[in-house]
């Protein structure tokens, strides 16, 4: 059986600190800089593996090699949708991402919507300094620390969810989209988590 491959993938938004992206790096197959995320991560002393974008936003003083460079020149996608493309067509079955938020909300707020289209062949997380944003388009279990604040977003309807593991549980209630009270600001009670649900599209926020 082939190994599943993960992706580090650091865009060019606020960039965690150095002491994490350098952990991340640590646990990847393969890291990715989208465009201007290769300067963010040259400067916590990590060296992408490739570069991806339509590269306006790396300075020409860095001199990066051809053979790093994935030059595509697009516009009608983002440097995001760009990587996320180059990690699907590598058969990656897992991304995690870092440096997508900060800065432009537009962009913030773009970068989780745009994994949509992956999450069939690819688990993604973003991630920075105390906090996971997992998309989700399936049931999961995660890890976490007991007493960790956990929050749903539903970002389509999503029917008959269940969780476990939480201070408020929910069993076979349907969210809409929309409407966040019953599942924001949910608190963690065991060391494992688990998100059911049949049909939908939510993102689940974890603080570490």
């Amino acid at each position: 059986m082939t190994k599943p491959l993960n992706a580090l993938l650091i865009g060019n938004g606020e960039p965690p600190s150095a002491g994490l992206l350098k952990k991340l790096a640590a646990q990847a197959d393969f890291v990715l800089a989208a465009d201007g995320g290769a300067q963010k991560a040259l400067k916590a002393g990590i060296t992408p593996d490739k570069i991806i974008g339509d590269l306006d936003s790396i300075s020409p003083a860095l001199n990066w090699p051809d053979e790093k460079r994935l030059y595509v020149p697009r516009q009608d996608n983002t440097d995001l949708e760009k990587a996320l493309d180059f990690l699907q067509a590598n058969h990656f079955s897992a991304v995690t991402i870092t440096g997508a938020t900060g800065g432009r909300w537009d962009f913030s707020l773009g970068n989780f919507l745009s994994c949509y289209p992956y999450l069939n062949e690819m688990e993604i997380c973003f991630t920075a300094d105390g906090w996971q944003i997992f998309p989700l388009i399936k049931s999961t279990q995660k890890t976490v620390r007991p007493g960790a604040r956990v929050s749903l977003i539903p970002l389509k309807d999503c029917k008959q969810v269940t969780l476990k593991g939480l201070q408020y549980p929910l069993e076979n209630e349907n969210l809409v989209f929309g409407r966040t009270g019953r599942t924001l600001s949910n608190c963690a009670q065991e060391p494992h988590i688990a998100i059911q649900f049949t049909e939908g599209f939510l993102l689940l926020y974890i603080e570490d």
